[in-house]
């Protein structure tokens, strides 16, 4: 992959993920597809972080429609993606059992290893330039491909398929992710009560933010970025 290919790729994911968090409050109609509204969402991790991703802070609702679950040690853990999901079971090394995804026709979770994807479609992607949408009925999936394109994959090939792409993926999420922890120094400086706790992630911080409002009513794409500082500082 040559340089301009790489700036251009990142500038993409960069400008795909912003818009989400930026446009949290928007009326349904100017969310992006993977988007619900609060109350459409089924979240069901628990705890105060439970609206945020555990692995990349993302809030979940904005990015619904790509939602996975998964058993970790007696609790269930949400991840805005099935990104995230193997990045948290490959890279970080956390035991995953009785994984889910959110079934695009009717909202709900479904077993992962019965669903059908539709991956690579026009619609876009969440934490990766490769969209994957799941299905509980085969025939939605294909309606949703006839629509959108895109190629029919179970899970076991999806799972494969972002595995394999994972170091990859990872450092241009690092290089997004570091260039958004910089404007959220600033915004943090300019905008925020000064906080001395230590945060273990971007959604504790979130969360917490979000609790004590030390930065106000801080909502979307600054509040991902405030949290990216605080969660890696």
């Amino acid at each position: 992959m040559n340089k301009i290919f790489k700036l251009s790729l990142l500038a993409i994911v960069s400008f795909t993920l912003a818009f989400a968090e930026g446009n949290m409050d928007k009326k349904p109609k100017k969310m992006m597809y993977q988007a619900v509204p609060m109350d459409k969402a089924t979240i069901v991790q628990e705890g105060k972080t439970k609206n945020y991703c555990p692995v990349c802070g993302m809030t979940l609702p904005l990015f619904y429609k790509t939602n996975h679950a998964a058993k970790h040690e007696g609790h269930t853990k949400q991840y805005c993606s099935i990104h995230c999901m193997v990045e948290d079971k490959e890279l970080n090394g956390a035991k995953l059992s009785d994984e889910k995804v959110v079934d695009n026709k009717t909202l709900k979770f479904i077993e992962a290893k019965d669903a059908t994807y539709v991956v690579g479609s026009s619609k876009p992607g969440t934490m990766s330039m490769t969209s994957k949408y799941g299905f509980a009925n085969e025939a939605d999936a294909i309606a949703f491909q006839k629509a959108n394109g895109g190629e029919i994959k179970k899970y076991d090939e999806v799972y494969e398929l972002v595995a394999k792409g994972m170091e990859k993926e990872k450092a241009m999420i690092l290089k997004r992710q570091a260039k958004a922890a910089k404007m959220g120094e600033k915004i943090y400086n300019k905008m925020c009560k000064k906080i001395d706790v230590k945060f273990d992630s971007v959604a504790q911080a979130k969360a917490y933010i979000t609790e004590n409002k030390t930065c106000g009513e801080m909502k979307g794409k600054p509040l991902q970025q405030v949290g990216l500082y605080l969660g890696r500082r």
